[in-house]
């Protein structure tokens, strides 16, 4: 998160004046009621806690134990504390480690400091699997591990953040834009364009399963929108298979609404409706890494809109999520356009829908 904010692409101020004059959809206004980011944030780890109240712990070694709502396994260390948990058909397995501070000072005075880290298994857990040679191999690795996990690749996107080059010369990481501006002035439309998928931010062809190369846009160079930061994080960084649209092959499909409806992974919040009243309640079954899905946009119908990704609590106990945003022009924990909270009453915590482990 070093160095100052990249300057985004500016319009002039007549330009602006037009496209928010013309936009039926802008939401600033509806989300000024939300209460501002709080100055201090604190996130022990969602996996810290009391001790095992399963079977006693040996002096000196670990213990494994299940629970439901939904299946998975917890890893207990010797001193009772939980190390990591996996969730059965989920790929994303958290792991307590080292605590950091994640922040974004450009758009939110809040800082999440966390033990949680989250990282991709080779294959998706089942009870028992802790006997299996691949989860051995895996943990024995990533167990004690400070390489680069899910949250360290999403906070290589937000602004400020330093351009990271492959071996091809390929920047592959470093502060995104959401999307290229909409200079159509159409009535009711953005001030950004969507569409914006992880290979229009890489500038390079991507050759998916099913045959289907992804073509980037030059206009969209740089660029990822919500789903497309999902994707960039969790498939091209983290690996997870990838679908080059919502209906074709097997792994992450290609919009919010995709991976939402998806088998793909767990539903911990299972989609109960697009409404108001469809809001879940239970966000106490959220961890680390699980994608949170949203509708904000009544112009897309029964379609989810809007996908980010938990990323802790704060010192007053909110949870913080990170996405990509029109309003913020990247990826954000910030407050510009609402407050990234999924607890209480602000726009983004009333427009939840539903949860999905991968």
């Amino acid at each position: 998160m070093a160095g100052k904010k990249k300057s985004r692409p500016v319009v002039t101020g007549l330009v602006l004046l037009a496209l928010v004059g013309t936009s039926g959809y802008l939401t600033i206004e509806l989300r000024k009621q939300d209460e501002q980011g709080v100055t201090e944030v604190r996130n022990v780890g969602v996996l810290e806690g009391g001790r095992s109240t399963g079977a006693a712990t040996e002096s000196g070694k670990e213990t494994w134990s299940r629970l439901e709502n939904p299946a998975r396994s917890v890893l207990r260390g010797s001193d009772g504390q939980i190390k990591a948990v996996f969730t059965d058909g989920a790929r994303t397995a958290t792991l307590s480690g080292p605590a950091r501070t994640f922040q974004e000072p450009t758009s939110t005075a809040s800082k999440v400091s966390t033990t949680d880290w989250v990282r991709l298994m080779p294959e998706a857990w089942k009870k028992g699997a802790e006997s299996k040679k691949w989860f051995k191999d895996w943990y024995a690795e990533f167990k004690d591990s400070k390489k680069d996990d899910i949250f360290a690749y999403a906070f290589q996107y937000v602004a400020g953040a330093p351009v990271k080059k492959d071996a091809q010369g390929v920047a592959y990481a470093g502060d995104a834009n959401f999307g290229p501006l909409n200079t159509t002035g159409a009535e009711g439309g953005d001030l950004r364009l969507e569409q914006s998928d992880f290979y229009d931010y890489l500038g390079m062809q991507y050759p998916f399963r099913d045959g289907v190369i992804g073509q980037p846009e030059s206009a969209k160079a740089r660029s990822i929108d919500c789903s497309g930061f999902m994707r960039m994080v969790l498939g091209y960084r983290a690996r997870y298979p990838l679908m080059s649209s919502d209906t074709s092959g097997d792994g992450l499909p290609r919009t919010a609404n995709g991976m939402a409806r998806s088998k793909a992974g767990v539903d911990i919040l299972p989609l109960a409706g697009i409404t108001a009243k469809d809001r879940p309640s239970a966000i106490d079954q959220l961890q680390p890494g699980d994608l949170v899905f949203f509708k904000l946009d009544t112009r897309t119908g029964e379609r989810l809109d809007h996908v980010g990704m938990v990323l802790g609590h704060d010192t007053e106990g909110h949870l913080i999520f990170v996405s990509s945003r029109e309003e913020v022009n990247g990826p954000t924990i910030g407050d510009v356009g609402g407050v990234s909270r999924l607890d209480g009453n602000g726009y983004y915590a009333k427009t939840l829908r539903s949860a999905k482990r991968l």
